[in-house]
């Protein structure tokens, strides 16, 4: 695996319970983030304990209770690495006795390696973490504290990333630093925690601090002290959170993916939920942060995304002319970031990012800002980096989302884009009261829409068992259904580890048609909105290339709003799914492309919740 795959998630514990247990369930509850080693260091007034294992948790678990570990002070990380990494192993290659535990990269580690004593190829052959925790351990030879060498470490680094640290001659206190990720500290009852995510600490408090950036903080039994970069004390207010800790349990289901495709209809509601006027129409979008007058001046938007990010990026395009009638160009945020793009104060930036951290999105943003265009995040991290940052946000809330492949945050997304493309509409005057009032109904009625569509799981799990065997899939679309296309050839890569493309059902002659023969599955995306003239020429268009793929012993499975003969007479399979209008079409249509991709993996054995090198961690470059 590449050495640039990050950290995925911390924890730590400081209170009058051990804290081997705890640290463990807090890194279950983060496992959604991916992982392939893990590792755990407690302290106690006599020494530092140091458990490191490659592979899942269980391995962990086991480690400890063959050699437990005792005390009541401690971190533990996730991580994906390309050589062991997390809390700095046994306390022969940590000098001093500091382990630490890192999310996120330190874009100039190679410099701050060289500045590790001891020799070259010891320096070259310890993960980054350790190089960071050996850093820490120079400093406090020299007396410095632990709180103020992490404070030393902190302004060396660069890059984005947090850690916490322990030491064996401060037992009893963990100190934690922000570094450009978030970092929450929990407030418990003598007890304390750090994560680096919600589900870590949710089950065990609500009650959380959020720090900024820069900021140092110490954690004892006695209770929190943060400080700025320079050492000030400085104050964070406590936040009650409102995501509940049965949102991150399973709640019945087998996966987390399922409970979460099952979740979509309560995300969209969620997302729309105070923003809409049912009866005229209205939005409102309060933490926008960006004036009427701002929006009426701007001459074109750029919209960044990355993965499914993306795909929700290219439907917002069609969203946003179309009901405001403005220019919209999409980017990828791993492309954007290296460009040379034209824009200014007059264009409006919206980037898109389920976590709001992801490496590629932040620099994209940066680099928007650094050109003068103001930028608006959305996601489904409150406090994140992304949001932070930017002008204004609009929030997905679609409370967690622990599969690490996206379902629900991305059909959230979709419902803010259409939000935001109601409300540039209304703004700029293109929008009518009348219009404003239809596109509100629709919006109002997409939930059980979708719940209706989910109704279909049974059809699409009968399915699965007819190309589970299946070696490729092409998945096609049209209009606004192609970016869906896009998406659902994604899932079924990720989750079924199979070939799977997306392509614009337009574009099949021009090189996809070569693919087709007796061993492909052509998922072809085939609804229409008789209210609309292009989209009944885009059915007809559709139906001449069934029967094309057809015709090269292709096998095809529909997924059509309209039971048509002309669709069953060339298809193998048709999958109606509920008739909605053409822009929130998507959203209905994403859902037997879930579900299929699904039940495939499961046939196929694949660890749904965590599939091969694939977690929710932010990429370095």
């Amino acid at each position: 695996r590449s050495s640039e795959r990050v950290m995925a998630g911390i924890v730590a514990y400081v209170g009058r319970k051990q804290a081997g247990p705890i640290i463990l369930e807090g890194l279950r509850r983060l496992e959604y983030r991916g992982y392939d080693a893990a590792g755990l260091a407690v302290g106690t007034a006599k020494a530092l304990h140091v458990r490191e294992v490659d592979g899942r948790l269980r391995n962990l678990r086991t480690a400890v209770r063959l050699d437990p570990v005792r005390g009541t002070c401690g971190i533990g990380h996730t991580s994906w690495s390309s050589r062991r990494s997390g809390a700095a192993g046994p306390e022969s290659a940590a000098p001093g006795g500091v382990a630490l535990a890192l999310c996120g990269k330190a874009t100039n580690i190679e410099a701050l390696r060289t500045q590790v004593a001891g020799r070259a190829e010891a320096r070259a052959e310890s993960a980054d973490s350790e190089v960071l925790a050996r850093l820490v351990a120079d400093i406090c030879t020299d007396g410095v504290p632990l709180e103020d060498a992490v404070r030393q470490l902190s302004r060396k680094v660069e890059g984005s990333c947090s850690f916490a640290t322990v030491s064996r001659d401060e037992p009893g206190k963990v100190v934690a630093a922000r570094h450009g990720l978030p970092v929450l500290i929990g407030l418990g009852q003598n007890e304390y925690f750090m994560a680096s995510d919600y589900p870590a600490i949710l089950h065990r408090t609500r009650d959380v601090i959020h720090l900024e950036d820069r900021d140092i903080a110490v954690l004892t039994k006695s209770g929190v002290r943060v400080t700025d970069a320079d050492g000030l004390p400085v104050f964070r207010p406590v936040h009650h959170e409102r995501w509940d800790p049965l949102m991150a349990e399973k709640s019945g289901y087998e996966h987390f993916m399922a409970k979460e495709i099952f979740e979509q209809p309560r995300a969209i509601r969620e997302t729309a939920l105070g923003r809409l006027d049912a009866v005229t129409g209205s939005v409102v979008l309060d933490e926008l942060g960006v004036t009427p007058r701002e929006l009426r001046g701007i001459s074109h938007l750029n919209v960044i995304g990355c993965g499914s990010s993306w795909h929700a990026a290219l439907t917002a395009k069609a969203m946003i002319e179309h009901l405001a009638r403005v220019h919209v160009e999409i980017e990828y945020g791993s492309e954007f970031r290296y460009s040379d793009p034209l824009i200014d104060e007059n264009v409006l930036t919206l980037v898109l990012s389920q976590s709001g951290e992801t490496a590629d999105m932040l620099s994209s943003q940066l680099l928007a800002h650094e050109r003068g265009s103001k930028t608006i995040a959305i996601t489904n991290s409150v406090n994140s980096t992304l949001a932070e940052t930017a002008r204004g946000a609009i929030y997905t809330n679609a409370g967690p989302e622990l599969a690490a492949l996206s379902t629900k945050s991305f059909t959230a997304q979709l419902t803010a884009l259409y939000l935001f493309a109601m409300y540039l509409g209304q703004v700029r005057g293109h929008l009518s009261p009348e219009a404003s009032a239809r596109c509100a109904r629709d919006l109002l009625e997409l939930p059980s829409l979708v719940e209706s569509a989910l109704e279909l799981t049974g059809l699409c799990k009968r399915l699965a068992h007819q190309v589970s065997h299946a070696s490729k899939f092409l998945f096609l679309g049209r209009g606004v259904q192609y970016p869906i296309a896009l998406e659902g050839a994604r899932k079924m890569q990720e989750l079924a580890e199979t070939r799977a493309e997306g392509c614009a059902a337009g574009e099949m002659r021009h090189g996809p048609e070569a693919l087709i023969d007796d061993d492909m599955f052509v998922v072809m995306i085939a609804t229409v909105d008789d209210s609309h003239p292009n989209s009944r020429l885009r059915f007809e268009k559709t139906l001449v290339q069934i029967r094309d793929v057809a015709a090269r012993h292709g096998r095809v499975i529909c997924i059509a709003n309209r039971d048509d003969e002309r669709l069953r007479e060339h298809a193998s399979e048709v999958i109606l799914v509920p008739s909605a209008r053409e822009l929130l079409q998507p959203a209905v249509v994403l859902v037997p492309l879930q579900l299929l991709a699904y039940h495939v993996a499961v046939l196929r054995g694949v660890d749904i919740d965590q599939p091969r090198d694939i977690g929710k961690s932010v990429v370095a470059d």
